[in-house]
């Protein structure tokens, strides 16, 4: 049955939708990120030091781990920005989600009120038909 609240309904449901898949991309933004941070974690770990040899050689390690540090620091920060990115999708989703329950709701209730009316009108005309058939039926037996 369709009401005014019909075409809108659909399209809260579309933005609702829509801010659900918003929501899981972002946490599969946040699993890579904290795979990405892990992952360089266990490599700064494998980066061996060199106990001797020529300053050349703790210069280039230095140099290695200073790069590690700076690609760690790098995944840390993008896994504040997916946390956030989380955080402002699902207040997103909510506020679609309460948007959308409240149109559906006012939907709902405008069809409650028109299948009352119908079986008000069915009601009547049922009446009205008793009504017809028991004067009929009175009718006949007087004249008999």
């Amino acid at each position: 049955m369709k009401t005014r609240y019909t075409s809108l309904v659909s399209v809260k449901k579309n933005i609702m939708q829509k801010s659900e898949r918003v929501l899981q991309s972002a946490n599969a933004n946040l699993n890579s990120a904290l795979v990405a941070l892990e992952l360089s974690f266990i490599e700064l770990k494998n980066i061996p030091s060199p106990t001797a040899g020529q300053i050349s050689d703790f210069l280039a390690a230095r140099t290695l781990l200073d790069s590690q540090r700076a690609i760690i620091a790098h995944n840390q920060e993008w896994t504040e920005f997916a946390r956030t990115e989380i955080s402002n999708a699902s207040a997103q989703l909510k506020l679609d989600m309460v948007e959308y329950e409240k149109f559906n709701y006012l939907e709902l209730e405008e069809i409650k009120e028109e299948l009352k009316k119908q079986k008000r009108e069915e009601a009547k005309e049922l009446d009205e038909i008793a009504l017809m058939t028991y004067k009929k039926s009175t009718t006949t037996k007087e004249v008999s």
